[in-house]
């Protein structure tokens, strides 16, 4: 596990490319790892990047922006390590929050394992389908 940086951005773009239906701008990953009070992980196996997460600080609360794991690295414990690393590094007393699809259901329980609960849901948050996202704190 490592701070993510410029150099990681060709193989972050990939992961994302291949991870999301409506995948990050390369503007929108400069843009969050130029934040000083972010933190940018990402994860190695094997000599390459496996996933990445992306969690920005908010006044009073870190809000967990995006992870992606390669489809390669998928259901071998990477996402959770970055979680796990995560909130080692942003242990402050801050809550986090997050947003994920209402159908994301392998993303949703992971996130409950780590303790997040729902507090609502977010309409028609995500533009390529109109998919609802649901509202996740852990304090």
């Amino acid at each position: 596990m490592r701070r993510l940086g410029y150099s990681d951005l060709p193989n972050v773009i990939s992961i994302e490319r291949r991870s999301f239906p409506t995948p990050w701008s390369l503007a929108m990953f400069v843009l969050e790892l130029s934040k000083p009070s972010g933190i940018c992980l990402g994860a190695m196996r094997g000599g390459e990047l496996a996933g990445y997460v992306i969690c920005s600080r908010y006044d009073q609360v870190w809000h967990l922006m995006n992870v992606a794991v390669s489809p390669d690295h998928r259901t071998r414990g990477v996402a959770g390590a970055l979680l796990r690393r995560l909130f080692e590094e942003g242990r402050s007393q801050l809550p986090f929050t997050l947003e994920v699809r209402v159908s994301n259901h392998r993303a949703i329980g992971m996130y409950e394992h780590f303790g997040f609960r729902s507090a609502g849901v977010r309409p028609r948050y995500y533009h390529d389908n109109g998919e609802d996202a649901l509202i996740m704190w852990l304090d």
